[in-house]
Protein backbone atom coordinates (compact mmCIF):
# COMPACT_ATOMS: atom_id res chain seq x y z
CA UNK A 1 0.00 0.00 0.00
CA UNK A 2 1.15 3.59 -0.17
CA UNK A 3 1.96 6.00 2.05
CA UNK A 4 -1.39 8.38 2.34
CA UNK A 5 0.44 11.14 3.35
CA UNK A 6 1.71 11.64 0.13
CA UNK A 7 -1.84 12.29 -1.38
CA UNK A 8 -2.71 16.04 -1.00
CA UNK A 9 -6.03 17.69 -2.14
CA UNK A 10 -6.41 18.85 -5.65
CA UNK A 11 -3.88 16.05 -6.72
CA UNK A 12 -4.89 14.58 -9.86
CA UNK A 13 -6.35 10.94 -10.52
CA UNK A 14 -5.33 8.99 -13.07
CA UNK A 15 -6.31 5.94 -14.61
CA UNK A 16 -3.65 3.19 -15.63
CA UNK A 17 -3.91 4.55 -19.31
CA UNK A 18 -2.85 7.83 -17.99
CA UNK A 19 -5.73 9.96 -18.27
CA UNK A 20 -7.37 11.68 -15.61
CA UNK A 21 -10.74 11.16 -14.51
CA UNK A 22 -11.02 13.26 -10.82
CA UNK A 23 -9.14 15.27 -8.31
CA UNK A 24 -8.43 14.10 -4.27
CA UNK A 25 -10.46 16.02 -2.50
CA UNK A 26 -9.21 13.87 0.61
CA UNK A 27 -8.25 10.45 2.07
CA UNK A 28 -11.11 9.18 4.14
CA UNK A 29 -11.06 5.63 6.02
CA UNK A 30 -10.05 3.19 3.51
CA UNK A 31 -11.29 5.24 0.64
CA UNK A 32 -10.13 8.41 -1.48
CA UNK A 33 -12.75 10.75 -1.53
CA UNK A 34 -12.61 12.60 -5.19
CA UNK A 35 -13.82 16.55 -5.46
CA UNK A 36 -17.41 16.83 -6.82
CA UNK A 37 -18.13 16.16 -10.38
CA UNK A 38 -20.44 17.90 -13.15
CA UNK A 39 -23.05 16.79 -11.12
CA UNK A 40 -22.07 17.78 -7.99
CA UNK A 41 -21.85 14.07 -6.34
CA UNK A 42 -18.47 13.06 -4.80
CA UNK A 43 -17.10 9.62 -5.49
CA UNK A 44 -14.95 7.21 -3.25
CA UNK A 45 -12.24 4.52 -4.81
CA UNK A 46 -10.44 2.27 -2.46
CA UNK A 47 -6.85 2.88 -1.12
CA UNK A 48 -6.26 -0.48 -2.51
CA UNK A 49 -6.16 0.63 -6.35
CA UNK A 50 -3.98 3.31 -5.67
CA UNK A 51 -0.76 2.02 -7.45
CA UNK A 52 1.79 4.80 -6.41
CA UNK A 53 1.86 8.03 -5.45
CA UNK A 54 3.62 10.95 -7.35
CA UNK A 55 2.75 14.21 -8.63
CA UNK A 56 -0.16 12.27 -9.29
CA UNK A 57 -2.46 9.69 -7.86
CA UNK A 58 -2.22 6.67 -10.18
CA UNK A 59 -4.60 3.46 -9.80
CA UNK A 60 -4.27 0.34 -11.19
CA UNK A 61 -7.19 -0.24 -13.89
CA UNK A 62 -8.40 1.90 -16.36
CA UNK A 63 -11.01 5.01 -16.03
CA UNK A 64 -13.72 3.29 -17.74
CA UNK A 65 -13.51 0.33 -14.80
CA UNK A 66 -13.12 2.71 -12.35
CA UNK A 67 -16.01 4.61 -13.26
CA UNK A 68 -18.39 1.86 -13.57
CA UNK A 69 -16.64 0.60 -10.04
CA UNK A 70 -16.33 3.72 -7.62
CA UNK A 71 -19.07 4.24 -4.77
CA UNK A 72 -20.88 7.21 -3.53
CA UNK A 73 -20.05 6.50 -0.25
CA UNK A 74 -16.52 5.33 1.76
CA UNK A 75 -17.11 1.27 1.38
CA UNK A 76 -20.51 2.12 -0.01
CA UNK A 77 -22.76 1.50 -2.32
CA UNK A 78 -21.81 1.49 -5.83
CA UNK A 79 -23.33 3.99 -8.84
Amino acid sequence: MVDVNQIKPHMPVVCSNSKEFGKVDHVEGKSLKLTRDQSGKHHFIPLEWIERVDDKVHVDRPGDVVMQQWTTSPGGDAE
